[in-house]
């Protein structure tokens, strides 16, 4: 089932909104199939793999170009959970599965607010997420066959998800 690649084990990205549980489950995932967790939010602060900051938004201006120069040789190496709000600046071979997590509004604004996000950056996140901006992005950039879209409204839905990944993961890598 490996995609045109020599890789042993699948890259999975995974994406949405902020506040719709990215981390979280991607941790969890991680933890039971012993892949590689990248919170490229993290990354960007620790490598210094930015333009400086957005004081709307509150947030560093990724250098898209550093973070995948970064990214480069582990992705080739497979086994990876990428973890990033955005998903247009990745190349289309590091991924075999994108996992597009969606929140419902009322659910997803409790966590924002909870957060500190206020403003233009809780009214921008939240517009994100109603129109399906990250899902179309990933259909955009992806091919649809890879694409999936998970409900994670809850701590039973990102238990659901990360089970539904690692049977997907069993069948891609048989044996593991």
């Amino acid at each position: 089932m490996a995609q045109n690649s020599d890789r042993k084990k699948p890259n999975i990205l995974v994406t949405g909104t902020p506040g719709t549980g990215k981390t979280t489950m991607s941790s969890a995932l991680a933890e039971a199939t012993q892949f590689r967790h990248i919170n490229v939010g993290e990354l960007v602060k620790d490598k210094n793999l930015h333009d400086g900051w957005d004081d709307e938004f509150e947030c560093h201006i990724i250098n898209e170009d550093l973070v995948c120069d970064e990214l480069e040789d582990m992705m080739e190496e497979g086994g990876n959970i990428v973890d990033h709000h955005g998903c247009d600046f990745f190349p289309e071979r590091w991924f075999d599965r994108v996992v597009v997590l969606q929140t419902e509004n009322s659910v997803l604004y409790d966590r924002l607010t909870k957060r500190g996000y206020a403003g233009s950056k809780l009214t921008n996140n939240i517009e994100c997420e109603i129109f399906r901006v990250l899902l179309e992005e990933a259909k955009e950039n992806y091919r649809e066959e890879i694409v999936v879209a998970f409900k994670s409204d809850s701590v039973d839905d990102i238990n659901r998800n990360v089970a539904s990944l690692i049977d997907w993961v069993r069948s891609w890598c048989p044996g593991s």
